[in-house]
């Protein structure tokens, strides 16, 4: 048995009793971070003993020809729990080797609800959830950043997707200026940040208006940006 585990995107999250009851009855857990991962168990207090739990990381830097030793102990019997850092495991996650992996072993995958930062920034965007994609990281280089910005914009005109990206928080500023010196002037723009905190901020502007605006408060917190075009 494979249980997905939501963990909290921020602290105002809660962990349902569902959820609480799977992770009390794994003893194998395969995390993106040991650290993270064995503080968020112990602030559920579910009674268990975090030293004698085990924890194996599965992260972006972890190659794909260690999944099958991973994998090993959950189709011998073990009840395990994947866990992302925040959010959903195998969303903008590397977690989809293992589950891939388990599907081919006949292990049983059982997901639980939970939040999204993408999905919820979708939702608050009013953008067209009808047809969209998460792109993840654009390039370090501002150069090589632009060019993709303008083939991301070009598929939001002409296929009317949805254009979904995540950055790493202290470079938020830097993405934000290159998205208003480089999108055209019509199309649409929607920053969420710290999401379902205390201090969530969502806005959508076109980018001319971001251009006359207040630069937005965004460095060092964790934040989707969503390019899109109105129909």
């Amino acid at each position: 048995m494979l249980y997905l585990i939501p963990t909290p995107i921020s602290e105002s999250n809660s962990t349902s009793d569902e959820i609480r009851a799977a992770i009390k009855e794994c003893d194998y857990f395969v995390v993106e971070n040991v650290r993270t991962a064995r503080r968020f168990i112990a602030s559920l207090k579910l009674g268990v003993v975090i030293d004698e739990l085990e924890f194996v990381e599965l992260s972006e830097h972890t190659d794909s020809s260690e999944i099958s030793q991973i994998l090993e102990p959950i189709v011998k019997g073990r009840k395990t729990a994947l866990m992302s850092e925040a959010g959903l495991p195998c969303v903008a996650d590397p977690g989809s080797l293992l589950v891939a992996a388990a599907h081919s072993a006949g292990v049983r995958v059982v997901p639980f609800i939970g939040a999204s930062s993408i999905m919820l920034a979708l939702m608050a965007s009013g953008a067209s959830g009808q047809s969209f994609a998460f792109n993840g990281y654009l390039a370090v280089k501002s150069d090589q950043r632009v060019k993709e910005i303008r083939g991301f914009e070009q598929r939001a005109v002409k296929e009317a997707q949805t254009q979904i990206f995540i950055e790493t928080p202290y470079r938020n500023l830097s993405l934000f200026a290159d998205f208003l010196s480089t999108l055209h002037p019509q199309t649409m723009l929607t920053i969420a940040c710290d999401l379902t905190a205390k201090s969530e901020y969502i806005a959508t502007q076109r980018v001319e208006q971001w251009r006359k605006s207040k630069k937005p408060d965004i460095n060092k917190r964790p934040a989707i940006f969503i390019v899109w075009c109105k129909s």
